[in-house]
């Protein structure tokens, strides 16, 4: 199956990093996060969503959280895309990897589990194109912080 993954160094701790896929008002900060309901630990819900309008949610990604170290890890399982103009798109994984080095933190992001069809490939597409532009979003975010 196809993965998107991705390396980055960003000069915060670990944990910062972590912490960042999972504080609300830091996701709205940097990955424009409308809402979320996000359960930390073990077995939680783990749900994003944008775009939200009196009518609704325009995209939404949802998930378990199957690995969770504040320190170094977050995994989510049976990852889920909603977009109302596409079938929903799952299960999928998202992992999170936060390693210290050298006083910064290198960042591992794999997001996997993409299947074939039009719309995963039309899905596959924009999140190959969308994490790098993330990600360094998340980067200057955390950097700006110190």
């Amino acid at each position: 199956m196809r993965k998107v993954e991705l390396n980055i160094s960003i000069d915060v701790s670990p944990e910062k990093v972590i912490m960042a896929f999972l504080d609300f008002q830091m996701l709205n900060k940097w990955w424009q996060v409308e809402r979320s309901l996000i359960e930390k630990g073990i077995g939680g819900i783990y749900a994003l969503a944008w775009q939200v309008t009196e009518n609704g949610f325009g995209f939404v990604s949802t998930g378990i959280i199957k690995n969770y170290e504040p320190l170094s890890i977050l995994e989510i399982e049976k990852f889920v895309y909603m977009n109302p103009e596409r079938t929903l798109l799952g299960p999928m994984s998202l992992t999170i990897k936060a390693t210290e080095s050298e006083g910064k933190t290198e960042l591992y992001l794999c997001q996997d589990g993409y299947q074939s069809g039009d719309d995963w490939d039309w899905y596959y597409n924009a999140v190959n194109q969308a994490w790098p532009l993330v990600v360094k979003s998340l980067k200057e975010f955390l950097e700006s912080k110190n």
